[in-house]
């Protein structure tokens, strides 16, 4: 327990270098508005979560978490991407079964106290402002549909190869060694960056160069 929890804290403190907007994922046309949800930077307030509608128990907190806001005053969504650790083959199962493609509808959670809060200690800005998809500031938790998400697992080494060798991701996954996921300035590191930039969704796209 304490390896995996010495894990768990390394991977989030590398994933609080990431920024607002994920590493090596470029603007694409259009309005954008990416905020970072999880790992929080104040653990004193609540950070946005995963559920499926009407649930008000089973909840899905990945290790990381980032929300591309968009839409209108009236049907807003996000879209998001999200990072797990997965220390043991049965934990990657368990995470995979909570991304798994339905008919069901995801919903993004965002607690009032976050939408509330600054962006980032340098940055007054409230982040209901920034995520500019509500017409007045929120008094209670807001429910926003996912349209889209990507989901990053960080495996170990030898789980990771045997995965790859043996296994078929599902549209919306991608995977890395954990190594590369806790590794000092892994933001910077250009591989990631360039798997990092395939999850985003202007890489379905001719880009004009």
């Amino acid at each position: 327990m304490r390896a995996t929890e010495s894990l768990d804290l390394l991977v989030k403190r590398r994933l609080k270098r990431w920024g607002q907007r994920p590493p090596g994922i470029r603007p694409r046309k259009g309005r954008e508005a990416w905020l970072r949800g999880r790992p929080a930077d104040d653990s004193s307030i609540s950070n946005p979560f995963l559920k499926l509608p009407g649930s008000t128990r089973l909840r899905t907190l990945p290790d990381g978490l980032w929300l591309n806001f968009g839409g209108s005053f009236s049907e807003p969504y996000v879209d998001i991407l999200a990072i797990e650790a997965c220390g043991t083959l049965q934990n990657l199962l368990d995470k995979r079964s909570r991304f798994a493609p339905s008919t069901h509808s995801l919903l993004a959670v965002c607690p009032v106290e976050w939408l509330l809060a600054p962006i980032t200690p340098d940055d007054p800005t409230p982040r209901w402002k920034a995520a500019r998809v509500f017409a007045h500031e929120p008094t209670m938790a807001v429910c926003i549909p996912v349209r889209e998400m990507r989901v990053l697992y960080g495996l170990k080494s030898h789980h990771y190869e045997g995965f790859a060798r043996n296994q078929l991701p599902h549209a919306h996954e991608f995977f890395v060694p954990m190594d590369t996921l806790t590794a000092e300035n892994s933001e910077s590191n250009p591989a990631l960056r360039a798997l990092l930039e395939r999850t985003s969704i202007s890489a379905n796209f001719l880009t004009s160069y």
